[in-house]
């Protein structure tokens, strides 16, 4: 058994006898259940848009001569009469624009010009063709040279399929993936200055239109992206024009893995012991009314436990997709959603007003639109299937998603305290005096100022003191291992010939804050965690408890 990781052609997994998840039906749904001379599907990074992509154009393409051996066994052959219309009966023109990104303009389009070349010398075959017209000859000819004019790269992909055309006498079929890459990142690195997002938009909406736009060279289109971009932005004038997002109910369980999938893969691979931990983990995104499973993160997981039945899961996805989002997101000052933010990172459902026809240039306009770009970028997602489209109940989906929550939280949490010390210099000044009540006071203020996370979990309280006293100058350890057992924190000032022993405790109810605070310094005084500190002149210890967002210090009497 031979699960692929990181391919993305189908024809290659197919011919390696790699474990494929049969989603060829789409090609029929597509085909035979909608009427559609462009659409474009929308989903998450790493939910086999770029695999579908692929299998469409095996299947289609009457350049790869017999598709039949790579499709044998799988779904989409049931459908005789389909294939016999279908299979390798079109000229197919499939183009990628991932990749095409830089910090300014030019250094885009320079990297557009390298994948418009590369994919002219894929087809460079056409100009051997006698029907060809010299001004086509010319054009293509200067797109693989990299020499050719802002026109011709906008009139590029029609300029090719007009060519595909008059070689193989039907109209093309055209596949774009990841259209939105080079809009994505014109935005974020755009400035006044150089109007970098409005330039790369003119290119792209040029060579959109003039592909899509009563082009009687294009039999149909099929685009995928992460984002939907508003129709008038730039798909102007593109007619029988349909667009499926996450909130459509139209192949919702094509794109990504349904509980019937796992657990085939589960069963045929000999780890169904791992169902549970694979659902909390990748499972709970819901598009349309269909729950899904990334199958980015189950094939990595299943495959690793293949090598070790015992492999723990990881975060899989983080490493592939831009988070920047998230924190661009917790650190606008213009609205406050901190309530929100720990609702969801405690399990919780928000309620937002959410839009699928976005423009990138004003993503960050209003807090319903950021909203809206965690749900379509697979951050957040539906909480209900039936929830009505525009005012949706939303919530972080899976333990992965979780982690990666919290690690932005934490960056923010650290990023606050960086711009303003005073309170936590305040706070130390409170603890090395034995102030019990300001330094009560001053770590709830602190808490309040902060995004809490786990449920208000030990371990969060635990790294929120370590956050707080770190970076102050202080010679700060965790856990350290001391007298008979690991003391929570442990604050050493050798100048001056202090040291500090802290000990956090989580209360389950207000009133027993006192009593847990207590608790933690008894602690400290059986496990003996004041040995080592021998040539220190002064040693204060505490007990802390927390009850959510409130802290209570109480001080060792020495």
């Amino acid at each position: 058994m031979k699960i692929p990781v990181g391919f993305e052609n189908f024809d290659e997994i197919r011919r390696n006898q790699s474990y494929y998840v049969d989603k060829t039906e789409f090609l029929y749904d597509l085909v035979e259940r909608t009427d559609n001379k462009v659409s474009l599907i929308t989903r998450p990074r790493r939910f086999g848009k770029t695999l579908m992509m692929s299998m469409m154009e095996n299947f289609f393409s009457i350049q790869k001569g017999d598709s039949r051996d790579i499709f044998d066994g799988l779904n989409i052959m049931k459908h005789e009469a389909f294939c016999r219309e279908w299979m390798n009966q079109y000229p197919v023109l499939s183009w990628t624009l991932k990749g095409v990104e830089d910090l300014n303009f030019d250094g885009a389009f320079k990297t557009l010009e390298v994948k418009l070349s590369d994919l002219c010398k894929a087809h460079e075959s056409l100009l051997e063709s006698e029907k060809i017209s010299r001004d086509d000859k010319t054009v293509f000819l200067k797109m693989m040279e990299k020499k050719a004019d802002p026109s011709e790269i906008k009139g590029s992909l029609k300029t090719i399929m007009r060519m595909m055309t008059a070689v193989y006498g039907k109209p093309v079929i055209l596949l774009i993936d990841e259209y939105d890459v080079p809009l994505a990142m014109a935005s974020e690195h755009d400035t006044s200055e150089n109007g970098y997002y409005q330039k790369m938009l003119n290119i792209i909406r040029g060579m959109f239109e003039a592909a899509m736009k009563g082009n009687n060279f294009l039999k149909f289109a099929v685009i995928t992206g992460c984002l939907r971009i508003a129709k008038e932005s730039i798909f102007t004038g593109t007619n029988n024009f349909r667009s499926y997002s996450i909130l459509d109910r139209a192949f919702p369980e094509y794109f990504g893995f349904t509980q019937e999938e796992v657990d085939t893969m589960l069963r045929e691979t000999g780890r169904q012991d791992k169902a549970e931990v694979i659902r909390t983990w990748y499972d709970g995104y819901i598009f349309g009314n269909t729950s899904v499973y990334c199958p980015w993160d189950v094939t990595n997981y299943v495959a690793d436990l293949l090598r070790n039945k015992d492999t723990e899961p990881e975060n899989y996805w983080k490493n592939t997709s831009h988070n920047g989002i998230l924190l661009t997101f917790s650190e606008r000052t213009d609205f406050d959603i901190s309530d929100k933010f720990e609702t969801l990172l405690n399990g919780g459902t928000i309620q937002q007003r959410i839009t699928d026809a976005l423009t990138y240039d004003t993503l960050h306009a209003s807090e319903d639109n950021l909203w809206s770009v965690l749900l379509m970028t697979g951050y957040l997602t539906k909480a209900d299937p039936a929830s009505d489209d525009n005012l949706v109940d939303l919530r972080i989906p899976n333990r992965e998603i979780a982690g990666i929550f919290e690690e932005t939280v934490v960056q923010r949490f650290y990023d606050t305290l960086a711009q303003d010390r005073s309170k936590q210099l305040e706070l130390m000044d409170a603890l090395w005096n034995g102030d019990e009540e300001k330094a009560s006071r001053l770590t709830t203020d602190l808490l309040f100022e902060t995004i809490s996370y786990h449920d208000y979990h030990e371990n969060y309280y635990h790294a929120f003191l370590t956050g707080l006293i770190s970076g102050l100058g202080y010679a700060v350890k965790s856990n350290l291992e001391t007298g008979l057992g690991r003391s929570d924190i442990d604050v050493r000032d050798k100048k001056r010939r202090r040291a500090m022993e802290l000990e956090a405790k989580k209360s389950e109810k207000e009133e027993d804050m006192e009593k847990d605070a207590m608790r933690g310094i008894q602690q400290i005084l059986d496990r003996e965690y004041m040995k080592g500190l021998e040539g220190y002149e002064s040693v204060v210890c505490y007990g802390i408890a927390f009850y959510k967002k409130k802290a209570l210090v109480k001080k060792l009497a020495m």
